[in-house]
């Protein structure tokens, strides 16, 4: 593992260096001196939160896979359309073939390795660790369950089959370590879930922000057993979630979800997010300047934007025009001399540049943002329970009822009864698609299906008029110089 190999080289290092000199190289911390106190607990924590950041601060999680699917498309600059025009490489760690590693796969792939590692070293030393507070104690132990797993399924859906990695780096030899099977990764998964749940309290408006609480972990279980087919435990996961008795549902505003100003309330239905702050030394993200149109300095995007990604034009003529939902977005905004800017003169690049509003924040600090990033939301778990429901049962009543929560708070008609099991299934991905829009999520529903060639290309403009995903694209390769670094590391079978 790329992250891992140097940091094993390095550690035997100074070892080495200090059997020669006898001295302590007081600028490292050990892992035998660390880890002794609570404030090393919770530092040792936040290394495992920082990844997280790192990913949605680029933001890799949201770039990579939204500007694969079909709603969202980059202005055509440094490198971004790689994704919409599947014209990656195994070699694409290499500053020629993608300029922006920062906002690629092997931003993915380093952030959660890393992330893992530093979440498996916690989970070895915290039994060690003198707490005086063992509720708190058991809390980070949940916390780093929940890392854990979810970074080795943000790994799996973006890259199938990965190196499961439950322990830590101590010797070289340890970075070298096979691929397993799916099912052995979403056992893992599952298992690291069943503990988070079992030791993160339950959903408090009290909680600290950007902390997952037990229905956070449980939607989080149901999501991935949908990926990992295990339709039954979906379902049941997603139940623990919607039933639960601490106040955790839907806002009756689906627009209140992303405004800023209320994003204390919202989170009862933000299970778990990115929550971006626009302080000084806060973490923020790149998305609200990527989406806000170019040179506005709008008021209802934000102080600083360019205006480098558009939903289609497909995307936005394919809502009801009474869904709520497409309300987040715009064919015209009002500029800083407020003047309305119009569709055909949003960008210079196309007439067909649809705005995004999901993460507008008018009081940001330049390009930072305070508006969260959503991850794991309740309209999610509502529609992971109806697909469940259909995989299992077809389109039963319940299904319907599952979907149909997302609908009515949408704005929209109940929807006909009467689907086959087929398509009430392509009515719960399309309901998804309007959903979760610019939320990272559509590729890896088209992915996961397998109907990502079916489903792409109709979503082209005059800036890509061809798009042709092969079926390797279903995936991304693993990054080269890791297969170059691990001997037991194979590329995936499409990319070799």
């Amino acid at each position: 593992m790329k992250k891992i190999f140097p940091y094993g080289i390095i550690l035997l290092t100074f070892i080495c260096a200090c059997s020669k000199l006898e001295e302590t190289p007081y600028s490292s911390i050990y892992t035998d001196n660390f880890y002794k106190t609570a404030e090393d607990a919770e530092a040792a924590l936040a290394s495992v939160y920082t990844e997280l950041a790192d990913l949605y601060a680029g933001p890799s999680a949201l770039i990579v896979p939204d500007f694969s699917a079909d709603q969202i498309y980059p202005r055509p600059v440094v490198g971004r359309d790689t994704y919409t025009l599947f014209s990656f490489d195994p070699q694409y760690s290499a500053a020629a073939s993608y300029s922006r590693t920062n906002e690629s796969p092997v931003d993915i792939w380093n952030n959660c390795y890393s992330g893992i590692e530093n979440a498996n070293w916690l989970l070895m030393k915290l039994p060690q660790t003198n707490m005086s507070n063992e509720t708190r104690k058991r809390q980070i132990f949940g916390e780093a369950y929940f890392m854990r797993a979810f970074y080795h399924w943000f790994l799996a859906k973006n890259f199938g089959e990965i190196v499961i990695r439950t322990k830590p780096s101590q010797t070289i030899e340890d970075a070298y370590v096979g691929k397993s099977a799916k099912a052995d990764i979403y056992k893992q998964i599952y298992a690291d879930l069943d503990s988070a749940e079992a030791a993160l309290p339950a959903y408090s408006s009290s909680l600290v922000k950007g902390r997952p609480c037990k229905e956070a972990a449980a939607a989080l279980h149901a999501k991935a057993a949908l990926y990992g087919e295990d339709w039954a435990v979906a379902l049941q996961e997603a139940k623990v979630v919607l039933t639960s008795a601490s106040g955790v549902g839907l806002l009756d505003n689906v627009l209140d979800v992303y405004d800023v100003t209320k994003e204390d309330a919202a989170r009862r239905e933000n299970l778990w997010a990115f929550e971006a702050e626009s302080i000084v030394n806060g973490r923020s993200s790149q998305i609200m300047s990527l989406y806000g149109p170019p040179n506005s300095a709008a008021p209802a995007y934000g102080a600083t934007s360019y205006g480098s990604a558009f939903a289609y034009q497909s995307f936005f003529d394919s809502f009801d025009p009474k869904d709520k939902r497409r309300q987040l977005m715009d064919t015209n905004y009002t500029n800083k001399q407020g003047v309305i800017i119009h569709q055909a003169a949003i960008t210079p690049i196309t007439k067909q540049g649809v705005l995004v509003r999901k993460y507008a924040d008018k009081n940001s600090n330049g390009g930072s943002h305070a508006t969260n990033i959503p991850i794991l939301r309740v309209a999610d778990v509502y529609l992971v329970a109806a697909e469940a429901e259909a995989r299992l049962n077809g389109g039963s009543a319940t299904a319907y009822q599952y979907i149909n929560t997302v609908r009515a708070r949408a704005g929209l008609d109940a929807l006909a009864e009467g689907l086959g099991k087929d398509d009430f299934i392509a009515a719960v991905l399309q309901e998804r698609s309007w959903e979760l829009y610019a939320e990272g999520d559509r590729w890896y529903d088209l992915s996961r299906t397998s109907t990502f060639r079916q489903l792409v290309p109709p979503a082209v403009n005059d800036v890509y008029k061809i798009r042709s995903p092969q079926p390797r694209n279903q995936y991304f390769p693993i990054p080269q110089n890791e297969v170059n670094a691990n001997t037991l590391l194979e590329q995936n079978p499409a990319w070799k």
